[in-house]
């Protein structure tokens, strides 16, 4: 087992009940999450479809989150249990999660990625991306999906003011558009921060972030 107890109790106790931790599991085992389950933590966060799917199986009672790039055909293996996907970065998309939404007679909550980085290969809408979609009249009809809200990765660099202007953007935009008053589309979630850059993150107005490598030690790829 590679959980680090000291650190996960240091992380909720930090975070104080006013942030939402999405625990990263990807790569990890059942053993380590259901140990972290024990230890009070709720919400677990994928990157990849299958996984994500195989371990819904096993352990049907979490949050399950899912974390990663999302392409529209595998939507349905998620749709049925998904919590939350947070990576939404198209209109196309958007509608894909609905159209799923619909056939299994739920709404799926949904977080709008905003690409806040230099990194080029990192994914996300832009500003006027995301002004296009709360700003269309389609979006009023997708009545199986809920936005909650923006998430945004800062670049990986060591220099903190650059992190810290990143996430002060997405806040920005995060408040230009949280008085909207559309049905489904009320935007109450700020998803930013990782484990490297976390701390900055609830600086700078984040109440969800996720964190897998400080909990659950470094990623095992070769599973």
């Amino acid at each position: 087992m590679s959980i680090n107890k000291k650190k996960y109790k240091e992380i909720t106790s930090a975070l104080n009940g006013k942030v939402t931790l999405v625990a990263v599991s990807k790569t990890k085992s059942l053993e380590d999450i259901k140990a972290l389950c024990d230890l009070g933590q709720k919400d677990f966060g994928e990157n990849y479809v299958q996984e994500l799917v195989d371990k819904y199986e096993a352990l049907p009672n979490i949050q399950w989150h899912f974390i990663g790039h999302l392409q529209t055909n595998k939507v349905k293996y998620i749709a049925p249990f998904v919590s939350l996907i947070h990576g939404v970065d198209s209109f196309k998309l958007l509608k894909e999660i609905n159209k799923q939404g619909e056939k299994n007679n739920r709404i799926i909550n949904c977080l709008l990625q905003i690409h806040i980085s230099e990194e080029e290969t990192k994914f996300g809408l832009d500003e006027d991306e995301l002004d296009d979609i709360i700003g269309s009249a389609e979006l009023k009809n997708l009545k199986n999906i809920k936005v909650c809200g923006l998430m945004g990765m800062a670049s990986f660099t060591d220099n903190e003011e650059a992190i810290r202007n990143e996430f002060r953007y997405l806040k920005t935009l995060f408040h230009s558009y949280n008085k909207l008053i559309v049905a489904n589309c009320q935007l109450s979630i700020l998803s930013m921060g990782m484990s490297a850059d976390y701390k900055i993150a609830i600086e700078e107005g984040s109440n969800m972030v996720r964190i897998g490598s400080l909990i659950f030690g470094e990623r095992i790829y070769n599973q």
